[in-house]
């Protein structure tokens, strides 16, 4: 069975391959249909795209200019790994005349390096040190698809959701912290047709595998007794603790996530009110939650009477929370890998949810400094969030403007619209939870937008 992340199968004629795609892409970027051959994980990665506003004639912006990459990628955690990743695709990259490229998790490119010709090739296409390569930025493509399914991946041409890239093919695999699992970035491949071969994705998985062990080396495992919960981008928390990493439950993540902001402890009661919506759920049915968390940590680390955490918490949304009010907004974001258990429904989650993700934007936007704001609006949940390509456009140079701002009118226009209940229900988790104040101007200085009451 054929691997579906994989371009192309060994026995594939490109070339007719390269058609069929081209005409699948045109149906899909003017009628918004999917037709044969286009893979499922391309197929889910156009929709995307096409969701995130991408134009399939736009280019990748360089966002990071020589005064701002280097002391940027000097301090990345990636930076100790690109010897390791130099030496094994070094040789692979400069004999196939392909490039090596490293991202960062927001998809901007912190290393391209490969042959002369090749580079020069990629330049007219803004593959370049310091553009932003994410998929909400470029569309459909190796380091920024895996980014965004955190898996490896392969393009083939035309499966590109930019045109102008269409002649190119990569695989890239992303790398991760390999003590938190949060994604660092993706290590890309990329050149012509012979990086379709299924060897190519392998290789490149066996590279990120590589650099994360030679992370772990340098940087050991935390202490026994440092307790760490991660809980930012994902709905069932890691937790570190005794030497070992745990993945809770969501309900469990909900009781950590409550008690880590709470270390005087809570009552069964109050817990219960904490947790659940439903006034109908029992003291019985917490009292079993809790029960099953303890055989699971120890009861040395969750105590009862009240209901406590026996050790300080290092928790990821205290981190972020912490740096906010210390005013060090690019370091808070940095920390920042997502809403707080975006898929809870505890009062206590979505009420720390809300105020964290309301004070960080309010202060990138207060900022006003354009790489951080795309930052936010590349992301999952910034790409909704209208006051923020807002301030985005109207903090970049005027060369990038017109881009951001047919981008802000088509946001504008899609929330004049009613939203259904579901979206309601869930705005939180995107832009739509921040409506955008009645009468402000539009980053181009035409009006509002919406009418005046």
């Amino acid at each position: 069975m054929t691997d579906p992340w994989v371009a192309l199968a060994a026995d594939t004629d490109p070339g007719a391959r390269i058609g069929q795609l081209r005409r699948a892409h045109e149906v899909f970027t003017t009628a918004g249909r999917l037709e044969r051959p286009v893979r499922p994980v391309v197929g889910e990665s156009w929709r995307r795209s096409a969701r995130a506003r991408v134009s399939p004639d736009g280019a990748a912006l360089v966002e990071l200019g020589p005064d701002d990459l280097g002391p940027y990628r000097d301090g990345h955690p990636l930076a100790p790994a690109m010897p390791v990743i130099r030496e094994l695709m070094g040789a692979y990259a400069t004999d196939g005349e392909h490039l090596l490229a490293v991202c960062d998790a927001h998809g901007r490119l912190l290393w391209v390096e490969g042959p002369a010709v090749t580079r020069r090739a990629a330049d007219r296409m803004n593959f370049v040190e310091g553009a932003r390569w994410s998929e909400a930025a470029a569309g459909t493509n190796a380091p920024g698809t895996a980014i965004a399914v955190d898996r490896p991946v392969q393009v083939f041409a035309a499966e590109h959701f930019l045109r102008p890239v269409q002649q190119w093919t990569c695989a890239a695999a992303p790398l991760h912290d390999p003590h938190t699992g949060r994604v660092l970035g993706a290590v890309d491949i990329t050149g012509g047709d012979r990086l379709a071969h299924p060897h190519s994705l392998a290789f490149v998985q066996a590279v990120a595998r590589a650099a994360e062990s030679h992370l772990a080396l340098l940087r050991p495992a935390p202490a026994a007794g440092t307790v760490r919960l991660s809980a930012l981008g994902r709905d069932e928390a890691l937790l570190v603790t005794g030497g070992r990493t745990i993945r809770l439950s969501r309900r469990h993540s909900e009781i950590l996530a409550t008690l880590a902001r709470r270390p005087e402890g809570l009552t069964g009661d109050e817990l219960l009110v904490e947790l659940y919506e439903d006034e109908s759920v029992t003291p019985v049915t917490l009292r079993a939650e809790l029960s099953r968390l303890r055989r699971l940590l120890g009861p040395e680390l969750l105590r009862s009477r009240p209901y406590r955490l026996s050790a300080p918490v290092d928790a990821d949304f205290d981190t972020v929370a912490r740096r906010l009010a210390s005013g060090a907004v690019a370091a808070a974001l940095a920390a920042y890998t997502g809403p707080l258990l975006p898929g809870s429904r505890a009062p206590s989650v979505i009420r720390l949810r809300r105020r964290l993700d309301e004070q960080l934007r309010a202060a990138l936007v207060a900022r006003g400094d354009p790489g951080l704001l795309a930052d936010w609006a590349y992301s999952p949940w910034g790409e909704d969030d209208l006051p923020v390509w807002e301030a985005l456009a109207a903090a970049v140079p005027a060369g990038q403007r017109p881009a951001l701002l047919a981008r802000v009118r088509a946001l504008d226009a899609e929330q004049r619209q009613p939203l259904p209940c579901a979206a309601r229900a869930t705005g939180l988790q995107r832009g739509a939870a921040y409506p955008r104040a009645e009468g402000r101007p539009m980053a181009d200085g035409t009006g509002s937008g919406r009418p005046q009451r």
